[in-house]
């Protein structure tokens, strides 16, 4: 299980979130489990769209959060930046760095632009969403075989992060 993920301000609006694991598989497979449509789905996101930089897609996460992402930078197998709904008032960027450490491998995944107030929900999503690709690694059958919705969230996914949303209140709250 990964450590607590870290929440800061970026200035008085907006803030950034930080969440980090290491999995026992290599960089090649985590690159694709962290980029290829049918291995995001079986943790994280349904994702349709142009997989190229500057590339356009439609995502509908596990969360149920849904909406546009732009590709940025995709440097297999290490370096992955998308940002969300790019050109609007709630445009965020996920950064996401890959690197092996021996015969496992470790992934790093920033979130910036988020309301300084809502930072420990995102946190909490983060590590959850963590979390869900390490079962997805482990079990073919995915970490939420039940699936989700724009309108539901996958229902393992939404027990995990309220369970862990109390300390991320209280880490926010100093």
């Amino acid at each position: 299980m990964i450590a607590t993920g870290t929440m800061w301000d970026l200035d008085d609006t907006r803030g950034a979130i930080r969440v980090e694991d290491v999995y026992d598989t290599d960089v090649d497979d985590l690159w694709q489990a962290c980029t290829d449509p049918a291995r995001l789905a079986r943790w994280i996101v349904q994702v349709t769209g142009d997989f190229r930089v500057g590339g356009m897609l439609d995502a509908t996460f596990t969360s149920t959060w849904t909406g546009a992402m732009r590709v940025e930078v995709c440097e297999a197998p290490h370096h992955l930046v998308v940002t969300q709904e790019p050109g609007t008032d709630e445009e965020t960027v996920i950064e996401a760095w890959l690197s092996a450490e021996g015969r496992q491998s470790r992934l790093v995944v920033e979130e910036r632009g988020l309301g300084v107030g809502v930072l420990h929900f995102h946190a909490a999503g983060w590590q959850v969403h963590l979390e869900d690709l390490g079962r997805s690694l482990r079990s073919a059958a995915g970490a939420h075989p039940s699936g989700w919705s724009a309108a539901e969230p996958a229902p393992a996914w939404k027990e995990r992060w309220q369970a862990l949303l109390p300390e991320y209140e209280a880490v926010r709250a100093g």
